[in-house]
């Protein structure tokens, strides 16, 4: 038995770290864009960028759309838990995935896993996951969010077009 790697195992994996690079750099563009609202905008402080658009920061305790935000504290352990068991989860398959994946599955992976460690940081260093892209229509408030939330819905929505193309492809 050998401790070396099989070059058939170096391609897959070098296409893994590429994947797992991006979810590196979404939690690292969630962190600066947080950092700087939180540096330059009291809480509920906000600054219209359009008529439609204020940056407004804001934290949130719950999860999406506040879903628990009026809980005891027990919520920010078990959205910790959850984010945690998923994103092992995720690096798990993303490692897994064969040769020739398709780039849909393996970016939407790793957006999502960009996006749910980088309200992770901020759950365990905060107490709560900050957000401040706030879109309204006339007195439509809509909820905050963040560079991770928007991940976590590109990744998403990359999953869903990943699987119509592959029941696509299996049934012609």
């Amino acid at each position: 038995m050998s401790d070396s790697i099989s070059t058939g195992d170096l391609p897959a994996r070098g296409r893994a770290a590429a994947w797992l690079l991006l979810s590196a750099l979404v939690v690292l563009a969630d962190q600066a864009s947080k950092a700087y609202i939180v540096r330059h905008f009291g809480e509920f402080e906000f600054t219209r960028v359009l008529p439609v658009l204020d940056i407004t920061r804001m934290h949130n305790v719950g999860a999406a759309f506040s879903f628990l935000a009026s809980a005891s504290g027990w919520q920010r352990w078990l959205f910790i838990g959850l984010a945690l068991g998923v994103s092992a989860g995720i690096v798990v398959w993303v490692c897994r995935l064969p040769r020739g994946a398709p780039a849909l599955l393996a970016g939407g992976l790793a957006l999502v896993l960009g996006g749910a460690l980088g309200n992770v940081v901020d759950r365990i260093r905060l107490g709560a996951v900050v957000d401040f892209i706030h879109f309204h229509w006339h007195g439509a408030y809509f909820p905050a969010f963040n560079v991770a939330d928007s991940a976590i819905t590109v990744g998403a929505a990359c999953l869903l077009l990943d699987a119509l193309f592959e029941s696509r492809r299996k049934h012609p």
